[in-house]
């Protein structure tokens, strides 16, 4: 779950997060002090989400290139009985 939480939802959601806090505060800021309040426009939505989505494949991307093992390393022993019970796959 910690994984599809840093991974996907976090680069995703964490730019329009930012967005419509800035937006809020803003909002809160101008009708206090009199001024028209700003509305929340649909372009910059549109490039928080952008933003997230590139955000989430470059850690796609990084995580893939900086982890597990380099090809044709480590055996793979496939899925096998023993005693009567089956035994995972497991790279050794």
């Amino acid at each position: 779950m910690s994984r599809i939480l840093i991974q996907y939802l976090l680069p995703l959601i964490g730019p329009l997060a930012l967005y419509l806090i800035y937006m809020n505060f803003v909002r809160r800021r101008a009708a206090k002090a009199g001024d028209d309040i700003p509305a929340i426009e649909r372009t910059h939505v549109f490039w928080s989400v952008i933003i997230g989505f590139v955000l989430m494949m470059a850690g796609l991307v990084t995580l893939a290139v900086t982890s597990g093992e380099k090809p044709g390393q480590g055996d793979y022993q496939a899925p096998r009985m023993e005693d009567g019970r089956v035994v995972p796959p497991k790279f050794n």
